[in-house]
């Protein structure tokens, strides 16, 4: 018998023991847990109670978890600290931070620039030095608002070798000159006689099915800006950007002059019903937009002779683009013709359009003369 007490005695003394360890290991474990637990952590989830069937339910619980704002905003609960209902931290989550506009001039101009066509342009370090570009030629700033949308036209065919120099030179520019811009280049299909100024229609037509762009600029291909404060974008009036080439020994060559690089906005330019349509062959399309402008009461505007001064890559002339010998006809009749040849009348159809990190290319068949 005394065996037997002894014994029960003996397994409760041991069970006692075991059970006392298990609660010193449950305290252990807790305190390492509290202790180690992050403060960022607690005021995610601290709750003043002074409400204590706030959270009660699931149904409120399901409501509480997004609260949203008159603004729109929509914040986490787990965000909020909460006294009688009220909030009184917001804790962790930001507001976006809203952009300002970018600031005018562009502070990160440097002026004057060398130009320069003796050496070759591979296009591969073209891509690695403008890694901000996205595909087809986009780019806006990341720090502010641009001031305006841009929409860089470019008339071409077989002329490669130049759009690389003009690629290399002006997505730089374009860049410091803080613009949110597309590149678009139009290339005519086929081989019969180049017609420039469609071809600027088309690509004023073709971008704005892209994006809500604001500003167009016209260049031809094979004319860099020498200075970068010559900014690619519009003004009140349109504006002739290539003033003061070295072609033309770095002067004006007549005061109609508004041929090379020109901006205008989507108003003026519809207000002229774009560029005309019946310009086949090199010349006089460039006079005919200087017609229309004055017929519709605009003024050119352009900058000093210094800042617009450009350089042009020598070629000999394109086959297919030989002298317009109806150019200084259709001219004359500008007045006559203007309401009904441009924009409104435009035909052609696209053939292929490739994207690329540098630019839009659009191939189009626009017809023959």
């Amino acid at each position: 018998m005394k065996e037997s007490v002894l014994l029960n005695v003996g397994f409760f003394t041991k069970s006692c023991v075991v059970l006392m360890c298990l609660c010193v290991v449950h305290l252990i474990v807790a305190l390492f847990f509290y202790l180690t637990e992050s403060p960022m952590t607690f005021t995610n989830y601290r709750l003043i109670q002074s409400d204590s069937d706030q959270f009660h339910s699931q149904t409120h619980r399901t409501a509480a978890l997004g609260i949203q704002y008159d603004n729109g905003t929509e914040v986490d609960v787990n965000t909020l600290i909460y006294t009688n209902g009220s909030v009184i931290k917001y804790d962790l989550v930001e507001e976006p931070a809203v952009l300002e506009s970018c600031p005018e001039p562009s502070p990160l101009l440097v002026g004057p620039l060398r130009v320069e066509f003796s050496e070759p342009v591979n296009l591969d370090m073209v891509h690695k030095g403008n890694p901000q570009l996205v595909m087809g030629g986009r780019y806006k700033p990341s720090d502010c608002v641009a001031l305006q949308k841009v929409a860089i036209i470019i008339p071409f065919r077989n002329r490669g070798e130049h759009l690389k120099y003009w690629l290399h030179y002006l997505h730089p520019i374009l860049q410091r000159q803080q613009l949110d811009y597309g590149i678009y280049v139009i290339q005519q299909d086929g081989e019969d006689t180049f017609n420039r100024a469609k071809l600027l229609n088309v690509g004023y037509t073709e971008a704005l099915k892209e994006y809500d762009y604001d500003c167009f600029i016209f260049s031809d291909v094979d004319i860099i800006p020498m200075d970068d404060r010559n900014t690619y974008k519009c003004s009140s009036q349109p504006r002739h950007l290539s003033v003061s080439m070295d072609k033309f020994g770095f002067k004006l060559p007549y005061k109609q002059y508004f041929g090379g690089v020109s901006a205008m906005s989507i108003e003026q330019f519809q207000k002229i019903n774009g560029f005309p349509n019946n310009y086949w062959g090199w010349g006089g399309e460039d006079d005919d937009i200087f017609n229309r402008l004055v017929f519709r009461g605009m003024k050119i505007s352009r900058p000093s002779g210094d800042i617009g001064k450009c350089r042009m890559i020598r070629h000999s002339r394109d086959e297919k683009n030989e002298p317009n010998p109806q150019r200084f006809k259709r001219i004359v009749h500008t007045r006559q013709t203007m309401d009904t040849d441009g924009i409104k009348s435009l035909r052609y159809k696209v053939i292929d359009i490739e994207k690329d990190q540098l630019f839009t290319k659009i191939t189009v068949d626009i017809g023959k003369p």
